[in-house]
C-alpha cells in the first residue's frame, strides 16, 4: 500500500504527530527575518484550516498578531486545546494581543521612568 504524501500547498508537511515538518519551499531569495514570518503565518493558517475553520480566519489572525513569535504562540494554542467554535480561537488571539500590548505599554513606562530618573539625579548639565 503506498502511503499519501499530506503536504499542504504552502510546503508544510504532518509527521503523524501535531508536530509541521518543513519541506520544500523556496525561501532561498527571503530574508532571515521574512522567512520566519512567512513560516510562522504557514504554521498558523495550516493549525486554523486543520480545524476546519476558513483559511480567511488564518490569514486576519496573523495579520492581527503580527510577530512570529505570538503566530507561534496562536499555533500552539490551536494545536493543543482544539477549540470546537472559531469565537474561542478569535477570544484567545485577543487576549494574546492585549498581552504583547500591555507588555509594549509596561516596556515604555520603565523607559520614561528611567529617563526621568536619569534627569532628576544628573540634572539638565
Amino acid at each position: 500500500m503506498e502511503s499519501q504524501s499530506n503536504e499542504c500547498w504552502f510546503g508544510l508537511k504532518a509527521n503523524g504527530s501535531d508536530d509541521l515538518e518543513r519541506v520544500g519551499k523556496d525561501t532561498e531569495t527571503m530574508s532571515e527575518a521574512n522567512r520566519e514570518w512567512a513560516q510562522a503565518k504557514e504554521e498558523l493558517i495550516y493549525n486554523v484550516t486543520s480545524l476546519g475553520f476558513p483559511e480567511s480566519i488564518g490569514e486576519e489572525m496573523a495579520k492581527n498578531l503580527g510577530s512570529p513569535k505570538a503566530m507561534r504562540r496562536m499555533s500552539a494554542y490551536l494545536r493543543y486545546e482544539k477549540p470546537k467554535k472559531v469565537e474561542v480561537a478569535v477570544d484567545e488571539m485577543l487576549a494574546i494581543c492585549s498581552e504583547i500590548d500591555a507588555w509594549r505599554d509596561r516596556k515604555e513606562s520603565l523607559e520614561a521612568n528611567a529617563k526621568y530618573n536619569e534627569l532628576k539625579y544628573f540634572g539638565l548639565e
